[in-house]
């Protein structure tokens, strides 16, 4: 295991809204590899879990006060290697970033990686893993570039849609690339130059410990959830404007829309023009050790994803797995990787984006017909058990790393 002493580089840990990636450093240490997280950003304090509070600690930090040192890390690398880092340069910031969020990101990510590089070399890392392909893979191919070590990256969803502009570099370079959906093998492979061998799915892994079945009794009022950030992609408008229809028809419901982001004001203030002020209840964000229990007070668990302007869509949210594990019935838009796990009809309904009409008729077939609402939750329950077992898909990434990485 020693050629596997792996770093991750991420942009900040651990962090509420990425369980996902939390269990996946969790479960490989816990599996034997020798694994450090090492952040661009500072720590984060709010809205942790009890288990990532205690696993806060031990994590690698730069953030604003590595902005006192950054200097004389990029003036030692231009002594030691002019040329390399100069072609660096030249590949990195002569191509667009879509933003200047993404811009900022990679600028950073550059000048954390002339700090990571000299640590790994010292610490004796073998392998460099970034679990986002934005910021985090581009400090991981600049350390690589500089050192030698191997490195692979993570495709999901933001950092992909739109694409940053060394993205084809970043896969030309990296020893593995990891997709979390099918949805996203054939986007990668555009990218790969025909070198496709290296581009593997991987899901996401989900805790498939004992969850409650949800009692789903379907009687009035109805009680619809929405969980996740607000960001534009959610789609969070059409499904108010889908409540706004089902007030209209008589329907008897109440929407649990819990989560942070940018857009709450905006929501907030639809709610309020569409009359839904008694029905819709904002509680914010619920920490992921709280997610349980408020799925046991739903009925059905709705996700309205769209793909923004921008090109920026959802991988596959991990609270529709969530659900489904509690047998909760789910609504979701056919967008991006969501109907790997939502098959329309079977594990349950998919509606097309921004289309708040068909949202508000699938509310309608499920409440009129829970047997068939609890079938299809079941399906989708037995779905998520056989391809997001977290201890499966984690194992099944050690053994990507000892294939790809130890044999280089």
């Amino acid at each position: 295991m020693k050629n596997l002493k792996t770093a991750y580089i991420l942009l900040w840990f651990p962090k509420p809204s990425e369980t996902f990636i939390f269990r996946e450093v969790v479960n490989l240490k816990e599996m034997g590899l020798p694994l450090g997280v090492f952040s661009l950003y500072g720590k984060l304090h709010r809205g942790l879990s009890q288990e990532m509070q205690s696993a806060s600690d031990g994590v690698f930090r730069l953030g604003v006060p590595y902005l006192k040192k950054a200097h004389k890390d990029l003036f030692r690398w231009w002594k030691k290697e002019p040329k390399k880092l100069m072609g660096i340069l030249k590949s990195l910031f002569v191509k667009p970033y879509y933003g200047l969020e993404k811009t900022g990101e990679n600028l950073w990510a550059f000048l954390c990686a002339l700090h990571l590089a000299t640590r790994f070399k010292e610490q004796g890392i073998g392998h460099i893993h970034a679990p986002w392909a934005c910021g985090p893979a581009t400090a991981a191919w600049i350390a690589s570039r500089l050192t030698g070590i191997p490195f692979s990256f993570t495709a999901r969803a933001w950092d992909i849609h739109p694409p940053d502009g060394a993205l084809k570099e970043k896969i030309r370079d990296a020893a593995l690339i990891r997709s979390e959906t099918e949805y996203n093998m054939g986007y990668l492979a555009q990218f790969a130059g025909g070198d496709t061998q290296k581009i593997h799915l991987t899901y996401n892994g989900v805790p498939l410990k004992a969850s409650h079945e949800g009692p789903v009794s379907m009687t009035p009022p109805y009680r619809l959830l929405a969980l996740g950030r607000f960001v534009r992609k959610k789609g969070y408008d059409h499904l108010l404007r889908a409540c706004r229809i089902l007030m209209e028809s008589g329907l008897d419901f109440r929407l649990v829309l819990a989560g942070e982001g940018p857009e709450k004001r905006e929501l907030k203030r639809l709610t309020k023009k569409l009359g839904l002020g008694g029905r819709v209840f904002f509680p914010g964000f619920i920490p992921y050790d709280r997610v349980p229990g408020i799925m046991l007070s739903t009925d059905i668990f709705i996700m309205p994803s769209v793909v923004h302007a921008t090109g920026d869509r959802d991988g596959i949210p991990t609270v529709i797995m969530e659900s489904l594990l509690h047998r909760i019935p789910v609504i979701a838009t056919a967008v991006a990787g969501i109907p790997e796990v939502i098959k329309d009809g079977k594990t349950g309904l998919l509606v097309p984006e921004k289309d708040p009409h068909a949202i508000s008729k699938a509310v309608r077939r499920l409440v009129e017909d829970r047997e068939s609402a609890l079938e299809m939750a079941s399906r989708g329950r037995a779905l998520v058990r056989r391809n997001f077992d977290a201890e499966r898909n984690h194992r099944k990434i050690m053994e990507l790393y000892r294939e790809k990485v130890v044999s280089l």
